[in-house]
């Protein structure tokens, strides 16, 4: 029987609020749109009721950026617009969704959920051989640990409706190259959360 671990990536207010710094990005109109908050909060209870953990990722840096990668283009501009600190709403996880003290909350300060994260460790030690992945971006996050969840022997299973992108064809691009590795599949669709 598998173990399942439900993995939320980047709920955080600087990506998904419409006064946070990535709003210009379009995540924040496409989470709307299709209801992503909302799903991932029904996916939420019903990990809960069947014992699944709760796992919330967050990307961001220490108010002084010792940990930011100057050199990415994704994080390169973060230090100067003063984006993504920890301890701050920034890097809060959206107060729309229904995180307990219960929940893991694990911070990266990468695109990957796995790099330098205790991310391995915990599913690990949960014995879980199952991701359910959900998050923003769709093309960024969530594409970048479905493909490492991948190489490390975890079965996958990308909630297509628990992921948002700055647009349509950005998510269904990435969700089409996602199915060659890995299960897409509705929430609602899932046996293990069904």
């Amino acid at each position: 029987m598998n173990k399942s671990a439900l993995i939320l990536i980047d709920f955080i207010n600087e990506i998904v609020d419409e006064k946070g710094k990535f709003a210009g990005k379009g995540y924040p109109v496409f989470v709307k749109a299709h209801g992503v908050l909302e799903n991932v909060n029904a996916a939420i209870a019903k990990a809960r009721a069947k014992d699944i953990p709760v796992i919330f990722v967050r990307v961001g840096f220490s108010p002084d950026y010792r940990e930011w990668p100057e050199s990415s283009p994704l994080f390169g501009a973060a230090k100067k617009f003063g984006a993504l600190q920890l301890g701050a709403w920034a890097t809060e996880i959206h107060e729309s969704l229904n995180r307990t003290d219960a929940d893991f909350l694990i911070t990266k300060h990468r695109v990957s959920a796995f790099y330098a994260t205790s991310l391995e460790a915990i599913l690990r030690t949960l014995k879980v051989d199952t991701l359910l992945l959900g998050g923003v971006a769709t093309d960024i996050a969530v594409q970048s640990a479905a493909r490492e969840a991948h190489d490390r022997d975890y079965r996958v299973v990308v909630l297509e409706d628990l992921c948002g992108a700055g647009s349509e064809d950005d998510h269904a691009q990435v969700l089409r190259l996602l199915a060659k590795v890995t299960t897409v599949a509705k929430s609602t669709e899932v046996p293990e959360l069904n």
